[in-house]
């Protein structure tokens, strides 16, 4: 009866009747095409003024940017709020508050897209939702169980959050099972998608379905998408908190608050980094997986119909990764002495934009004439070897190796170790960085000379596991050496410039971005198959849309994101109470500083 207590705290009946409300209607949608029993002969119906694929493109995309919000905000919430209990320090607890109430505030903007999308399938493809309901049907029903434990779940961990203070150890298991929820929730409905990509338990002669529903989710591509919209959940999640705390700094009037929000961005910027560093091998993995379930596909989206996204693709993540070096190197100037690793900043940042330079390079792109005879063919016979996968995924270790030597550079600012054999950790850190980067390079070189199948399944892993080696060795090593380090320099935090804050707003728009150019790719590698190999699509629209197109209406969804992040955000500010830090935050928080 205590925590029906803590389900209506005062002052939120009305606001928990409402929500309640929605998701009644939103499990409804859910189950409605479950239980239909007779969609009738249509098979498509248009959507008024923008079509049916912009209407469903439009509602999915801001659905999944959205719910990718409020399911990777929680996970690492619970993180923070740990550390809180184990350090007993409070500014641990009230950004864990503060990064929940973010996740409040996007919650039922989740749920009513949701409600939308289902509507507007059901609307614009009634055949295909009755195939897939018939697939999917009883997954549909657990989705709906989970998604109602979730929600309550939710309500607890953030209404409850005040009257639990003395029973942390409750508190905390609420919220790592709002994560098994989301988790569970998200597993099912990627399951739903990548059937339409690679389904399975399907009869070769006849195309029907003859299969169980759990061998329609365990399809050839669920479980690598699983792991890459998980990683990917956590880097956005972090980049949108890090933006709001950018804004927080840039609007803030006291230095308590520009303290508060400059540590919430480092945090907020320090999630979205750990993100970011394993999301290639993630994307490699999937990408590897499309292939190895049909080449044509996998062709189609590195070499042929996706090349030129593909390279805005790159740009991008350029853009992420030489944003969140400058944001590293630029929190050095709050730190005494930040100055100490000066002399490699250039060196690292030339190291970047170069592996960018050679990433974002084409290998097959489709030409005109004209262009074909201005470089001597469809291949340059210089630069075209960096189009080349094999160069590609070696600077890509590179990119990640550099951006992972940042910050260690960042984290030991400030700090003297202790430990008698500080130099030989030293050099065993260094010798294992250049052993790293001569293994690579050589690895990188023999992919030039042998056959494809062997350096997607062979060499390629063997590079991703020396960095992922390289990392976890050195933080090991790096972790035991500072443990008791001598803090001889602290943190001036809110000592940030302005266009730190800018960089911090600009790397969540290149996430949502990003992201809303990948789901483009994903959907249009199907061409036109509502399932691949299966269903054909022969509506008006079945047709993949030029990459100008699919830009222009990605810009739209992004316009419609933010402006909705921001009322919601503005709204939750309305009703909040002004707090003051009882201790301006002077030590680093996450780095490792506080050991």
């Amino acid at each position: 009866m205590r925590l029906i207590g803590y389900l209506l705290p005062d002052g939120h009946n009305k606001r928990l009747y409402l929500f309640l409300g929605l998701f009644i209607v939103y499990s409804l949608l859910i189950l409605a095409p479950t239980f239909a029993q007779d969609v009738g002969e249509t098979e498509y119906r248009a959507f008024p003024k923008i079509g049916s694929r912009n209407a469903v493109w439009i509602a999915a995309q801001l659905h999944l940017l959205f719910g990718s919000f409020i399911l990777g905000v929680p996970m690492f919430a619970v993180i923070i709020e740990f550390i809180g209990v184990k350090t007993k320090d409070k500014r641990y607890d009230r950004m864990a508050q503060e990064f929940i109430k973010l996740c409040m505030a996007a919650f039922s903007t989740t749920a009513l897209l949701g409600g939308v999308l289902v509507f507007v399938l059901m609307w614009c493809y009634p055949k295909v939702m009755n195939r897939m309901t018939g697939i999917f049907g009883p997954s549909m029903i657990i989705y709906v169980f989970l998604f109602f434990g979730e929600t309550f779940t939710l309500y607890l961990y953030s209404y409850a959050w005040d009257k639990m203070q003395n029973r942390k150890g409750w508190h905390l298991f609420l919220g790592v099972l709002l994560n098994v929820f989301g988790t569970a929730i998200m597993f099912i409905s990627n399951a739903w998608l990548t059937y339409q990509t690679s389904p399975s338990g399907i009869d070769e002669e006849t195309g029907r379905f003859i299969g169980t529903t759990w061998q329609a989710m365990n399809n050839f591509t669920w479980m690598p998408i699983n792991i890459h919209r998980l990683i990917g959940n956590i880097a956005f999640g972090g980049s949108i908190v890090a933006a709001y705390s950018a804004f927080r700094f840039l609007v803030a009037k006291s230095e308590e608050d520009r303290a508060h929000y400059d540590w919430m961005g480092y945090t907020g910027n320090f999630i979205a980094l750990c993100g970011l560093i394993p999301l290639p091998f993630a994307g490699y993995w999937l990408g590897r997986e499309i292939y190895l379930f049909n080449n044509t596909m996998g062709i189609n989206m590195m070499g042929s119909l996706f090349s030129w996204l593909f390279i805005i693709q790159a740009v991008m993540i350029g853009v992420l990764f030489i944003g969140a070096n400058y944001y590293l190197w630029s929190g050095m100037s709050r730190i005494e002495g930040g100055g100490k690793f000066a002399r490699y900043r250039p060196i690292m940042i030339g190291v970047i934009v170069v592996c960018v330079a050679i990433w974002m390079t084409p290998r097959t792109l489709i030409l005109s004439p004209k262009e074909v005879a201005a470089i001597g063919g469809r291949n340059h016979p210089l630069i075209g070897y960096f189009g080349l996968m094999t160069a590609k995924n070696t600077v890509v270790q590179f990119i990640i190796l550099t951006t992972f030597l940042s910050f260690l550079f960042y984290r030991r600012l400030g700090k003297t170790p202790t430990v008698s054999w500080a130099k030989v950790g030293n050099t065993a850190i260094a010798i294992i960085f250049g052993l790293a980067v001569v293994s690579i390079v050589f690895i990188g070189l023999i992919g030039f000379r042998v056959a494809t199948d062997f350096r997607v399944n062979t060499l390629t892993p063997i590079q991703v596991f020396i960095a992922l080696g390289v990392m976890l060795s050195v933080a090991i090593i790096d972790l035991i050496m500072y443990r008791k380090a001598m803090v001889s320099g602290t943190i001036g935090w809110g000592k940030m410039t302005d266009r730190s804050q800018y960089v911090l707003i600009l790397l969540a728009i290149t996430f949502t971005s990003l992201m809303g150019l990948m789901g483009y790719a994903r959907s249009g590698l199907r061409e036109a198959w509502h399932i691949f190999g299966v269903m054909p699509d022969t509506s008006p629209d079945a047709f993949t849309p030029r990459l100008g197109d699919a830009v222009n209406v990605i810009a739209i969804i992004i316009v419609i994101f933010f402006a909705l992040v921001g009322f919601i955000f503005w709204v939750g500010l309305l009703g909040e109470k002004k707090k003051t830090v009882d201790v301006v935050p002077e030590v680093q928080a996450i780095s490792g500083n506080e050991d």
